[in-house]
Order: C-alpha cells, then structure tokens, then sequence
C-alpha cells in the first residue's frame, strides 16, 4: 500500500508540503475522520511530525455551519524530505512469524468481500470496528473511552500492538485510539487482509463466507 519513500516526498513537495510544513488531514466522511487517518499514519510513518486532523472532518465542520471556500488551490512546489520508519510497519513474514510466537497483539477490523477476498480475519486477532472508537456525531471518543474500549477487548496498551484490516486503511483508527492515549508506536500490517487471505494456506484464513479453496 505505502509508496516509495522517493515517490511520496515527491508528490508532497508538489501539493507544496514542505518539509517543516504543519499538515492539518480532513476528509469528506459521512461518519467523520476516515480515510483522513490513513494520510496521517502515512506521514508519520515518512517520519513527518507536524500534523495534525480535523475533529468530525467535513461533516462535522459543515454541522457548525463553518465557513467553506471554493475554487482550486494553487500550491507553490517546494523540498519535501522524508524517510521511511520501519517501526510503523509489519510485513506478511512479521504476521506469519506472530502465529506462533504471540508477541504483539492485534486488533483488526472485519473485512468485507471485495475482488475475490472473502469476509474473514487472521487467526487470532480481536475484531474493533473502526465506528467503535466515534462518538454519534462522528468526533473522536476521548482517551479515557478509548481505554476503556481497548480493555474490554482484552487489548493491553502496555504490550506490543499491530494494527489490521482489509487494505490498511481503518486499521489506522486503532493506532488513533492508542496514540491519543499515549502510545505512539503502533505499526500498521500494511498489506492487511488482502495481502493475507492471497498467498496463505487454508489452514491460515479463519473465513467468514464460502471458505478459501485453493
């Protein structure tokens, strides 16, 4: 899913993120902040620091009735630098190798069929849907919920924790959820479900539709 390190400094430096530019992420969600956190996991994971999200994203700024603007922006190109951290990141050989050794936990959301990937999970994982760390109005819940979602999922913020779901992108809400109550340091397997359910063996996809055949 995550681009070259080289391809994404380019592609900021043209929308005029610079490298000590302050980034404010929202998107256009009907539940509030979406995808908008895939963005943020994304720059914090090029070790991009100075950013920030939209409490609610649009729906929520349109609900206070806030000002809008229109028409297309003009970015002025500039030096976007930036290195990858490997510490944001797990692999296929990283879930693999967790089957047995159990060394960090892992929080998904359940996937839905698209393209030929049945609805299901990785052994072992427990299921947060992404919803789950929203209030109603679609405004991040607040660190003392967020523990108290995470400890009836029997998910201790003290261990190891790796963050999953179809394609690594709601997964991001858990890593959110953990670093708005101070852990910082949670990775996304960024291949997720897909990337799992393609190459795994029949014993290795716990299905929740027809069954993997082959």
């Amino acid at each position: 899913m995550l681009p070259r390190a080289e391809n994404f400094a380019e592609y900021m430096g043209r929308l005029g993120v610079g490298t000590a530019t302050h980034v404010m992420i929202y998107d256009a969600s009907d539940q509030g902040l979406y995808s908008a956190l895939r963005v943020w996991w994304m720059l914090c994971a090029f070790s991009h620091r100075s950013v920030s999200l939209l409490d609610g994203s649009l729906c929520h700024w349109l609900h206070q009735d806030l000002l809008l603007s229109s028409g297309k922006s003009h970015p002025v190109p500039t030096t976007f630098t930036t290195q990858l951290n490997p510490a944001f990141i797990k692999t296929y050989e990283d879930i693999k190798e967790n089957l047995e050794s159990r060394r960090f936990q892992v929080p998904r959301h359940r996937v839905e069929p698209r393209d030929s990937i049945e609805p299901g999970h990785i052994p072992g994982p427990v299921n947060i849907p992404f919803t789950d760390f929203l209030t109603q109005e679609g405004l991040e819940k607040s660190p003392e919920d967020i523990r108290h979602l995470f400890q009836e999922k029997n998910v201790d913020l003290a261990k190891p924790l790796v963050a999953t779901c179809g394609s690594g992108v709601t997964a991001c809400h858990a890593a959110l959820g953990a670093y708005l109550c101070g852990k910082p340091d949670v990775p996304i397997y960024d291949g997720s479900r897909v990337e799992w359910y393609m190459p795994a063996q029949l014993e290795d996809v716990i299905s929740e539709g027809w069954g993997k055949t082959h």
